[in-house]
């Protein structure tokens, strides 16, 4: 999938060091010279530091010598198609995905490993503008990928390019966030609109069936986190509504606390065109998935602090209260809607909108 097709795509341009209309072939991922040459000319090219530069099967790793704490740890992986979106593109989504995951622990990222299969007649020049863009976003949330590796699959036995990627970070030891610390009485709050990311993805694939307006939301979005836990070292919980949506990962926060999450449907936020795709094709969502959010899980008293900090961030300037957290029904969401009567939101039962994250 050639990038001219995406005209929306505004990855970072740089010369390449590829003849433009060179492919991956099997002996990129032989070990031999032309793995090197890849791995010289678009990897370390790109994301050249200390670490990775040493040259060695491992990075040595310095994190917060000045305090104590503890290594927070995330690994996922990344099969999103098409690669190229309106917002952002399968490298982004990487970076962002990974270091997310680690900040809902409330944890400082630090490094990256990113782990390449590609297949067979994939562009190099994607390959080289889906880097650029991994460089350009671990920039943005000050993280280094350290470490990685490169295999490649014969032609059909893959989907272009996966990207798998373990992010490391520092974790302060007094600090405890987590999907079983919700209490009842705590207040629930969302970073921003949802929906915009699996609505993009989907018309990039040309399957809404009409033109729409939609960009994903993709974001990293750790400073904003470190940010609100300055202002409410108190928070409760942290997480990321990605594969699922909202719906599927406050079932979960339930669950995992053994408590009631009680939602205000009028009070979620969502942009106009998400509204009207939703409308028309009969999505819900609260299910879509979100790269760019974050819902955070906290006691009535720093309600305040957490809303000033969120709207004082360029990716928490839509932040609200949604909800509350209450003791029973003990591992069920519940959903006022607009009509003022009460719904189960249950957790999805497979993927409304396939490989978008």
């Amino acid at each position: 999938m050639n990038t001219d097709q995406f005209p929306n795509f505004e990855g970072p341009v740089c010369p390449l060091p590829f003849d433009h209309a060179e492919q991956i072939v099997i002996s990129h991922g032989s070990g031999g010279r032309q793995t090197h040459d890849l791995i010289r000319k678009v990897f370390h090219n790109h994301f050249s530091n200390p670490a990775l530069d040493a040259g060695n099967d491992s990075a040595i790793l310095h994190l917060s010598a000045q305090m104590p704490g503890k290594i927070a740890v995330s690994t996922d992986a990344h099969i999103v198609s098409p690669y190229f979106f309106p917002g952002g593109d399968i490298g982004k989504l990487a970076v962002c995905g990974t270091v997310n995951d680690v900040s809902m622990s409330g944890a400082v990222p630090r490094y990256l490993t990113a782990s390449f299969i590609l297949e067979e007649g994939f562009p190099i020049r994607d390959l080289e503008k889906i880097v650029l863009s991994m460089e350009a976003t671990a920039k943005e949330a000050e993280v280094e990928i350290v470490a990685g590796d490169t295999k490649v699959v014969q032609k059909g036995k893959g989907d272009g390019i996966f990207i798998s990627t373990t992010g490391i970070g520092w974790l302060p030891l007094d600090r405890r966030i987590g999907g079983e610390q919700a209490r009842a009485g705590d207040i629930v709050i969302l970073s921003g609109t949802i929906g915009e990311h699996g609505l993009a993805v989907l018309a990039a694939r040309g399957e809404l069936g009409f033109t729409a307006d939609l960009r994903s939301d993709v974001a990293p979005l750790n400073h904003m986190i470190q940010t609100v836990l300055e202002a409410a070292p108190d928070i409760h919980v942290l997480r990321d509504p990605t594969r699922g949506g909202v719906a599927t990962t406050l079932n979960e926060i339930a669950s995992q606390s053994g408590v009631n999450i009680f939602l205000e449907e009028d009070q979620i936020p969502i942009i106009p065109q998400v509204h009207a795709v939703c409308e028309m094709l009969g999505f819900d969502p609260l299910y879509i998935a979100n790269e760019g959010k974050v819902i955070v899980i906290c006691p009535p008293s720093s309600v305040k602090r957490v809303l000033e900090a969120l709207h004082a961030q360029k990716y928490g300037q839509n932040a609200r209260v949604i909800g509350e957290v209450r003791a029973a029904p003990a591992g069920k969401v519940l959903l006022r809607t607009l009509i003022a009567g009460t719904r189960i939101l249950d957790t999805l039962s497979g993927e409304m909108l396939p490989r978008i994250c």
